[in-house]
């Protein structure tokens, strides 16, 4: 069978077909503590009651035929109120689209804006990027970051790259590190853009950047949300933001997701997904405009839900910490928001007790799985190399109790090692 020269060398994600064998692997009996897909189990992370009533009612009322392009209007309505009152971002229902989740949200931001050839720059490791733009046909320009900035990239890393960019993708807080820009950091980039823009002459395109912030509601501690069009308002026309429900109510598979940004690139999303049908299901759309506007019930969710997640990356992250303590060369950065954990397993190069040689990422996570019943998904799933030490730990979908218990069994795999 002949296929297109993009469908030929489309890579498949590497992050789903660890998570699907980790999966078949525990209906099998095995005891997997699984920290791979950035999903939620609902038993351990239910979405709202209150949404899932609306959801719910809404298919009881028989919302169940197709929903406008763009969108529900009260969903847009609450979508664009939502992010007024809580990020202080004023956006016009009107440039609101809504989708089915992120990716279609993001895959239209690339398709509206990229022509063959363009660049898009992005660091790494970051989520899809390298995808996204093999499906358009795009130049990746991939930016190396650094454990010395949380793995967020910096102006100094980026500005090398700008001139004759198109898109500069950027995502806050970082999936797959679970950090967040600094403030000033995200300045300098901004500035960087408005500069670029100001040196373009009329007939080029402008710099844009594709800005996801799904995760925007889930950070710790001191860590805050920052973004561009509030740090830079000259960037308004220039930035298409990318969130939704998804991560910040556990509703990963309700599926909606929503854009908003200038008003001619949202328009052209709009009609590309028009083509796509990409649209979240109209009842689980009605019911998230009834649920956004319910401020007691999302702040309730949302304060018992982070701290929920909170205890689980806190507890990793100490666990690693105390692995460090004994001697053993791992380490983990601080968790700041996402759903993510940062580890370090600096252990290439050792051999198991069998006498096999851990050469790559992919001999470690696979010893993992198999000695300590642990699975993790490497940064090389993610655009580095795959011999970086480094390591995503997504705890949506594992219990508290399942990652106390991984602990010490991960003690042990990396003690038996040579």
């Amino acid at each position: 069978m002949t296929v297109s020269k993009m469908a030929g060398s489309l890579i498949g994600s590497e992050i789903i077909k660890i998570g699907n064998e980790v999966s078949e692997m525990i209906k099998k009996g095995a005891a997997i503590c699984n920290l791979t897909i950035g999903d939620f189990d609902p038993a351990i992370f239910p979405i709202p009651e209150e949404l899932r009533d609306e959801i719910t009612q809404a298919y009881a009322d028989g919302q169940t035929n197709y929903p406008p392009a763009n969108g529900v209007a009260n969903l847009r309505i609450a979508a664009a109120n939502f992010v007024q009152q809580r990020l202080g971002l004023s956006y016009s229902p009107a440039d609101v689209l809504v989708a089915g989740g992120s990716r279609p949200l993001i895959y239209a931001t690339y398709r509206a804006l990229l022509d063959p050839g363009d660049k898009v720059v992005f660091p790494v490791p970051s989520w899809n990027n390298n995808h996204y733009c093999h499906l358009v046909s795009a130049e990746a320009v991939m930016v190396e970051t650094s454990p010395a900035h949380d793995f967020m990239p910096t102006a100094a890393e980026i500005a090398p790259h700008l001139p004759g960019a198109t898109l500069l993708a950027l995502c806050s807080p970082l999936n797959p590190t679970g950090t967040v820009f600094a403030r000033a950091d995200l300045e300098a980039i901004c500035d960087l853009v408005i500069a670029e823009n100001k040196r373009r002459g009329p007939n080029e395109k402008p710099l844009y950047i594709l800005y996801d912030q799904i995760y925007w509601m889930l950070t710790f501690g001191t860590a805050q949300h920052f973004d561009p069009v509030n740090l830079r308002s000259e960037l308004r026309d220039y930035v298409i933001y990318i969130d939704g429900i998804s991560k910040c109510l556990a509703a990963t598979g309700v599926r909606v997701g929503y854009a908003f940004g200038p008003s001619g690139v949202i328009d052209k999303m709009k009609s590309i997904l028009g083509h796509v049908g990409a649209w979240a299901p109209k009842a689980e759309q009605v019911a998230t405009a009834h649920y956004l506007p319910n401020t007691a019930a999302v702040d309730t969710f949302t304060a018992a839900f982070k701290q929920k997640i909170q205890r689980s990356l806190d507890t990793l992250y100490q666990g690693f910490q105390d692995l460090k303590a004994s001697g053993l060369p791992v380490d983990a950065i601080a968790p700041a928001g996402a759903i993510y954990l940062t580890a370090r397993l600096d252990v290439l190069g050792k051999t198991t007790p069998t006498g096999q040689l851990l050469a790559t990422t992919r001999d470690l996570t696979s010893y993992l799985i198999a000695e300590a019943g642990l699975a993790l998904v490497p940064f090389s799933a993610f655009g580095t190399a795959d011999t970086s030490p480094w390591f995503r730990l997504s705890v949506g979908g594992a219990s508290l109790e399942s990652i106390e218990a991984a602990l010490p069994r991960l003690r042990a795999a990396l003690t038996e090692l040579k």
